[in-house]
């Protein structure tokens, strides 16, 4: 029957609310939040809103990085989200990943960091302004930094690291190879954005000759060590491929119906065998970090795409969980609550207005009767929020200090 259960150091009482795994994460820009919904920006397209507010990113240094991701962490917490990723691609001063994890580490928070680059600045045909980007060999020599000194591939880390080239409009085919090659060198994982909007296909199609999964193919990108954010505009056959190969997609619900007009066909994807999972975005594309939100309007916009029988709470939630790890290459540790499970779950708050009448299906009642609230989350068996308040010491300090360095960079 297997070895006796360790005595309990504390027993919560979870009696009549619903208990989940730690919601997973798996694309968000958190230096964003410091330009939440940065009025300049919010009408425009995708590359419109990019090239308003890259100026405004070049401000960033270690300070308010760490401030943003941990401010992240903390609204991450409150949704009941136990880990996530994080593409941190603009990188105008050296160690702001370093910043990130010092934030995550002092909020508790389960983290994979996501090393972003930028080659192709606006003198080279890109978006960014060439403050923003980097060569290629500080790019490849920091990546192999920063895997040696966090990526921790034990049971139980706290913190990887994944290689994240920002976008085909703003790096180098070369990057992307190379970091291909050096992702597998290391056995770590790799993250793009892909077919995120019209104005990448007619980009890629004019400077590549390429639709954009096809040059991602050509770069050496198709495989299981892949997941991909957004991924709205891929071709019947250009779908199949990827899930052939392995790759999987994050649905960023939110932030494409914002500025792109539609996002990933879940349902469609999942039936090919794709794994996908659920991001908030960026807390300025977004403008929230709620993975709970994010995961209702995966639900919302799965039977409003499909159909009224097609997508149920259940799905969603695993998408949010199961899903969202094994693109993360977690699933063995995160997502679920099988014993051997890291500690990460999340207690519901079943008193709460939202939930009166809630009686036959608590999964179903917790995605359509919110908002729901998070009375309890653990992660790695710590309380980080407890009655429905945040286990944060210090959290006002670093609200504060968030507020100036935004008014700093929105100044």
């Amino acid at each position: 029957m297997g070895q006796p259960m360790p005595a309990a150091g504390r027993t919560l009482d979870a009696g009549g609310r619903l208990v989940t795994p730690g919601l997973v994460n798996t694309h968000h820009h958190m230096y964003q939040n410091l330009t939440r919904a940065y009025a300049p920006a919010i009408n425009g397209t995708l590359f419109q809103w990019l090239t308003t507010l890259y100026p405004r990113w070049a401000r960033l240094n270690k300070e308010s990085v760490y401030l943003a991701t941990y401010v992240a962490a903390a609204e991450l917490l409150t949704g009941g989200c136990t880990t996530s990723s994080d593409h941190m691609y603009v990188h105008p001063v050296p160690e702001l990943i370093d910043a990130q994890v010092q934030a995550v580490t002092d909020a508790g928070f389960r983290f994979m960091a996501n090393r972003g680059s930028m080659t192709r600045s606006v003198e080279d045909g890109g978006l960014p302004p060439k403050e923003v980007v980097q060569d290629e060999d500080t790019i490849l020599a920091d990546s192999e930094r920063l895997i040696k000194a966090y990526h921790d591939p034990s049971p139980g880390a706290m913190v990887r690291v994944a290689l994240a080239p920002c976008s085909m409009f703003s790096v180098s085919e070369s990057i992307m190879r190379s970091t291909a090659e050096l992702a597998e060198r290391h056995d770590v994982r790799l993250h793009t954005h892909l077919a995120e909007d019209t104005d990448e296909d007619a980009y890629a199609l004019e400077v590549y000759g390429r639709r954009p999964v096809e040059y991602f193919e050509d770069c050496g990108w198709a495989t299981p060590r892949s997941w991909v954010a957004h991924y709205v505009y891929g071709s019947a056959a250009e779908n199949a491929r990827l899930a052939a190969a392995g790759v999987g997609a994050t649905q960023c619900p939110s932030s494409n119906m914002i500025i792109c007009g539609d996002a990933a066909d879940a349902k469609g994807l999942r039936s090919l065998g794709m794994n996908v999972g659920i991001g908030c975005d960026g807390s300025a594309s977004a403008d929230s970090a709620d993975l709970w939100l994010e995961t209702r309007t995966a639900l919302l916009l799965g039977r409003f795409r499909n159909g009224p029988d097609s997508f149920t709470a259940r799905e969603a939630l695993n998408m949010a969980t199961e899903g969202s790890a094994a693109n993360l290459g977690w699933a063995d540790e995160i997502g679920h609550l099988n014993p051997g499970a890291c500690a990460d779950l999340v207690i519901w708050s079943s008193a709460q207005l939202s939930q009166a009448g809630v009686l036959t299906d608590p999964v179903e009642g917790w995605l359509r009767s919110g908002p729901a609230r998070a009375h309890t989350v653990l992660v790695n068996g710590t309380e980080r929020l407890s009655e429905g308040q945040l286990q944060l010491p210090g959290l006002n300090d670093v609200l504060a200090g968030h507020r100036r360095a935004a008014e700093a960079m929105q100044g």
